[in-house]
């Protein structure tokens, strides 16, 4: 077990945290790290335990074009700013790791400098791909030279050149040495050559125990990156689609099957792929804009925190702010903040207090960093898995309806179940739990007797109703009408199980479940924008768009016409592998579009020509044309 394994990560853009200008002048150092001293124990308070921050490192703008591997930006400070940050993390109790930029260069970068300046004479003339001294770029250089993206700002090392493995592989030692860091996550991982994340893994393996190899990989098989050779995880970009998407296409099949698919590439074992899970960054929009309905951003976040891999939070995000794209520049999406601005956040702002709460869960409940999973219910807007780790099962429960909705689920050894978010305690009778998961919520169901149970919530609202309705035993007869007369939906109109021999695969389709989120304005929707003082969305959510990646009016028929076991099996399973097929290929249309955005401005024709090409083979073609 490393402490990764049980990493909480906060991710931060500092330059824009800060409020630093856009483009460096080179000029005194202004320390800008430092403000972001009080924000540690703010991360350490919503039950962060590590931060991923960068880039840092001298560039020209946006801190990806880096001249400078060996001094922090002189728009953050000094050496020794980042020094004192990283030291005062560390007494806080949290880890800290950079962004490695070692795909590429900026033009001011000393290497590239020198061939700019002595041409064919230069020693470093091969530390670049493909320079050609008979060619020019855009800077009229007189040479022209391999950039990524097709920014000849971003000009792109030679990573088969010794000097330039040698050369990073000093980089990564200087920052262990002269700030202490504890990891290093890698940009554009997915255009690195092997060989060379093999030489940064063995420095990585030399410099610190447990020293942590994360990289920037947005699509493909996680495997061939993620391995005892090259890195230990990667950023799971598959789950991050899925997250907002299956909630706002009410599709819980495309969230499960991504899950299941991404299982299976470790192994169906749980410490097969511990993978980056986030729910946005640096690079896309704010979850509470990518949703539909703001209640979701519940029900996303209690996944975030609960399936396998390591969660991590975009800062800001847990204020529920709002951050779209924007034609040409990704400013909205990295602004300046003051903490002062949130300083009460904790008590009245229902995102913030979630987040927490999912934090101090995660820290508390092993089984979540080092169970195993299996899926227990599915239907398009009801899920629940199980987390089992040392003889503990761990439920865990979501619903993106409307409505409550009662779940009946096997549980584990524990005479009762106590929701970790709500407080509320249910009886196991006959080996399951009945629980009622509220509109828009979700809950993390630990066994009563768990060492931290003391530390839950006590949530005494409809006491006396919970008792009614969910401590009923699924043998009971009436178990099913008290949720029908309760008016909590059941899918497909049936009944929940009367009997505690239902299958595990009759209970995926026709019980129902619990789980309440504590805060009642995240069911609202009315997280706040703290910094205004106003609700994040005031008005209505929009009406489900007409989806052409086939998950929206598919998904809703299928929440009704699902053929139940007497319906037939087979038919139900091909409905499933439908969904399934049409969310990869919008998976693999966001990738394409995720890719162009970085690359420059994507126009509405070329945005058209990615969402109208639904073939599988074609779009894997195009994702491997960028490469």
């Amino acid at each position: 077990m490393a402490w990764y394994d049980e990493a909480i990560f906060y991710h931060i853009y500092p330059l824009g945290l800060t409020g630093a200008p856009r483009e460096n002048s080179y000029t005194e150092p202004v320390h800008r790290l430092n403000t972001l001293i009080p924000w540690i124990t703010h991360i350490r308070e919503i039950g962060c335990n590590a931060v991923y921050i960068g880039p840092l490192f001298e560039s020209v703008g946006h801190g990806y074009e880096t001249t400078d591997y060996k001094k922090l930006d002189s728009r953050l400070g000094t050496n020794e700013d980042l020094t004192n940050y990283v030291a005062e993390c560390h007494r806080q109790g949290i880890r800290v790791i950079l962004d490695g930029v070692f795909n590429h260069t900026g033009r001011d970068f000393f290497a590239f400098r020198d061939i700019r300046e002595k041409r064919e004479n230069s020693p470093y003339r091969d530390w670049y791909r493909n320079v050609n001294f008979w060619g020019n770029n855009q800077y009229n250089d007189g040479f022209s030279y391999e950039n990524w993206g097709g920014y000849d700002l971003l000009a792109k090392l030679n990573q088969s050149n010794p000097a330039v493995r040698d050369y990073i592989c000093d980089v990564v030692r200087f920052w262990v040495s002269e700030f202490d860091i504890d990891g290093i996550r890698l940009d554009a991982a997915d255009v690195l050559d092997f060989d060379y994340m093999k030489s940064l893994r063995r420095v990585a393996d030399e410099v610190k125990p447990e020293f942590w190899l994360m990289g920037e990989v947005i699509h493909g098989d996680y495997t061939r990156w993620v391995n005892e050779g090259t890195l230990h995880s990667v950023t799971n970009y598959h789950l991050h689609k899925a997250l907002y998407s299956g909630h706002n296409d009410h599709n819980y099949f495309e969230i499960a099957h991504t899950v299941k698919r991404l299982y299976g590439m470790g192994g169906n074992r749980p410490d097969g792929l511990k993978l980056y899970n986030f729910v946005d960054n640096h690079d896309v929009e704010r979850i509470y804009t990518k949703l539909n309905n703001k209640a979701h951003f519940a029900p996303v976040h209690v996944l975030l925190y609960t399936l396998p891999g390591v969660p991590s939070v975009y800062y800001g995000s847990e204020f529920g702010i709002e951050g779209k794209k924007e034609r040409y520049s990704d400013d909205s999406l990295r602004p300046a903040l003051s903490l002062s601005d949130f300083g009460d956040a904790l008590e009245k702002n229902a995102c913030t207090g979630l987040i927490a709460a999912l934090g101090k869960a995660r820290q508390k409940i092993k089984a979540l960093s080092y169970g195993d999973y299996q899926e227990l219910l599915l239907t398009n807007r009801q899920y629940a898995f199980s987390r089992n780790y040392n003889g503990e099962s761990v439920l865990v429960t979501v619903n993106n309806d409307d409505s409550d909705y009662v779940m009946t689920l096997p549980a584990g050894n524990a005479a009762e179940y106590v929701g970790a978010l709500s407080g509320q305690r249910v009886s196991v009778a006959g080996g399951h739990i009945a629980v009622n998961v509220k509109a828009n919520s979700g809950d993390i169901w630990v066994p009563g007797n768990g060492e931290w149970t003391e530390d839950v919530p006590q949530d005494a609202s409809d006491k006396e109703a919970a008792e009614e309705t969910v401590n009923q035993s699924p043998e009971q007869p009436g178990a099913g009408e008290t949720a029908q007369a309760a008016g909590q939906k059941v899918s497909g109109g049936e009944a929940a199980p009367e009997t505690a021999e239902d299958t595990a695969e009759e209970t995926a389709r026709k019980a129902p479940g619990q789980g309440t989120v504590p805060q009642e304005a995240v069911q609202d929707g009315s997280c706040g924008d703290m910094a205004s003082g106003k609700p994040a969305h005031e008005e209505e959510a929009p009406a489900e768009p007409a989806d052409s990646q086939g998950t929206g009016q598919e998904a809703e028929a299928l929440r009704t016409e699902v053929p139940g076991p007497a319906d037939g099996k087979a038919a139900a399973e091909e409905a499933l592998k439908k969904v399934f097929e049409e969310g990869k290929i919008a998976g693999l249309q966001e990738a394409i579009l995720a890719i162009m955005e970085k690359n420059g401005p994507v126009t509405d024709q070329m945005r058209r020509d990615v969402t109208e090409n639904v073939y599988h083979d074609s779009l894997i073609a195009w994702v491997k044309s960028f490469r």
